[in-house]
């Protein structure tokens, strides 16, 4: 018996050693400084998100010039929307090239790739002496966006360590918000022409920083055989950890050992996956279940509310919009403080979506737009009328109206295009629900000038705006599900009707030893507090 005793007092001994050699790596894995690697690959990898941000608003600044008397390219109102919505009917058409670029070639060089199409759409615009050749500039541009979005996100996903990912994914929407001041910034003092030229220069610079800075994805370079590039990648990425003690392997082995032990089981269950005509099941009945169809029907009222809202007619058309309302502040001007606005919001915006729900953020956001967009239009209309001299009112309200739909309308939307779908279906519903937003959104931004006749001048389109907003108010109220704090499992069984199961012990089960219990815990940072408690315990008892 006393031996016994011993030999599990020299057990929790050793286990005491190695519990502080964790506790050591725990507080380099929280230090900003050990993930610099990470946080400069990361980010630069995102940097083509800037001229995507400028390629998105420079309609704005485009078309205000166009249609100004003695413009060198005459432009009608309908080719006005045509120009402002073309960039966005080619996303889908890139998302689904760069799916495929991105497995083949790798998530770096389909970004490389993207910067080919994106200089000769902005050379075609540069050089463009009629509304047709403009127009194959925007969809040049259009089709290098969605090039340039989809693998910079997924790389950022393989590489970044999993309690900054959230923060250096909003990188990228960051960095396109800054496109977008830039855009509206250099409009305000330049001629289109010369905007497009330097916009050459925003689409290089990155692909250069990527080629001399930022490795490969690990993951996919393990996921092609090419295991002494994914080694060379990953002591890049980690050289600034220390390396844990008792053990013989460095962290970056470490990481490449699990990276291809994942390969294998993957590669395990893409064969179990494949049937005897060695064919690939079918995942259409996915989309029949209620976890699949219902998260798609949320997701399509969600993103008509947030297209006819005004979020993104009001980027396309900023300058546009802002002279519709009559005021006397330069249009130009305005737009940079909306570009401005954008930005600032973009960077609060990862530390709302961290800390609140999801439910509750949309209806702020949708009720602080309602307001907004209420009194600017009642505003719009007395100017119109001649009974007010305050036309600064609307440019104010459309400010607050931007950062109301920032805190939840305008992001949240695409952060559920992967919440809300089960593991089997996912990438495919996320590739779905994503052309299907930016269908709804061609659709919304084609039609503003037609909406702005209809209705009868701008005070009508930002009350349709209002009401919108409240309708989504309500939705969110009623019908969206709040996915903030929850697993993915516990998502999928909501839309399934089920509860998560319990697991109730049969019989008791003898209290394990503090050795047993470190072994079975999963997370060594989830249990490791737990199991010094119960060292403790045990030598207090």
């Amino acid at each position: 018996m006393e031996i016994s005793e011993n030999s599990e007092q020299h057990k929790d001994d050793a286990f005491r050693e190695i519990i502080a050699s964790c506790r050591s790596l725990s507080k380099y894995e929280t230090n900003i400084k050990s993930a610099l690697p990470q946080i400069l690959s990361a980010i630069v990898a995102a940097s083509f998100h800037i001229v995507i941000g400028i390629s998105l608003a420079y309609s704005a600044i485009l078309i205000p010039q166009l249609e100004q008397p003695g413009s060198d390219v005459p432009i009608t109102k309908a080719q006005s929307s045509w120009i402002a919505s073309i960039i966005v009917i080619m996303v889908p058409i890139g998302s689904l090239v760069a799916g495929v670029m991105m497995e083949f070639l790798g998530r770096l060089n389909t970004i490389k790739l993207a910067a080919v199409p994106c200089v000769a759409g902005w050379v075609a615009i540069a050089l463009a002496n009629n509304f047709t050749w403009i127009m194959v500039g925007r969809v040049l541009t259009g089709f290098a966006c969605a090039l340039g979005t989809s693998p910079a996100i997924v790389y950022i996903t393989e590489v970044a360590r999993p309690d900054m990912r959230g923060s250096l994914i909003s990188s990228g929407p960051t960095l396109a918000s800054l496109g977008m001041v830039i855009a509206y910034a250099k409009g305000a003092f330049m001629d289109w022409r010369l905007v497009s030229w330097i916009c050459i220069i925003y689409t290089i610079v990155p692909v250069l920083l990527i080629q001399l800075f930022v490795p490969e994805s690990p993951v996919w370079l393990v996921s092609k055989g090419r295991i002494e590039d994914a080694a060379r990648s990953l002591r890049f990425l980690y050289k600034k950890y220390p390396q844990p003690e008792h053990t013989d392997q460095t962290l970056s082995e470490m990481h490449l050992n699990a990276l291809l032990k994942e390969r294998e089981t993957k590669m395990a269950e893409a064969q179990k996956n494949v049937n005897r005509h060695g064919q690939q099941q079918s995942k259409l009945r996915g989309f029949l279940k209620p976890t699949g169809y219902k998260p798609m029907i949320i997701l399509f009222w969600f993103f008509l509310i947030q297209q006819f809202s005004g979020i993104y007619i009001t980027l396309f058309f900023a300058v546009t919009f802002i002279q519709d309302v009559g005021t006397e502040v330069n249009a130009f001007t305005a737009s940079i403080f909306v570009g401005l606005t954008r930005f600032s919001m973009s960077l609060l915006n990862a530390w709302l979506l961290k800390r609140f729900p999801r439910r509750q953020l949309v209806m702020v956001s949708t009720t602080g737009m309602a307001i907004c967009m209420f009194v600017s239009g009642l505003f719009t209309l007395w100017i119109k009328e001649g009974t007010t001299t305050l036309t600064w009112i609307p440019v104010v309200g459309l400010l607050l109206y931007v950062c109301a739909s920032m805190i939840g309308l305008l992001t949240i939307p695409w952060t559920m295009t992967a919440e809300l779908f089960p593991t089997d279906i996912r990438g495919i519903a996320h590739s779905i629900s994503y052309s299907m937003a930016n269908l709804l959104m061609f659709f919304a931004v084609q039609s503003y000038r037609t909406i702005t006749d209809l209705l009868g001048g701008a005070y009508a389109v930002q009350w349709m705006f209002a009401v919108v907003s409240v309708i989504g108010f309500f939705f969110a109220l009623f019908f969206l599900p709040e996915t903030h704090g929850k697993s993915l499992a516990e998502i999928e069984a909501f839309f399934a009707g089920k509860s998560q199961p319990q697991r109730v012990p049969t019989e008791p089960a003898a209290k394990p030893s503090v050795t047993e219990h470190l072994i079975r815990s999963p997370s060594r940072e989830a249990k490791l507090r737990e199991v010094e408690l119960m060292l403790k315990n045990k030598n207090g008892a």
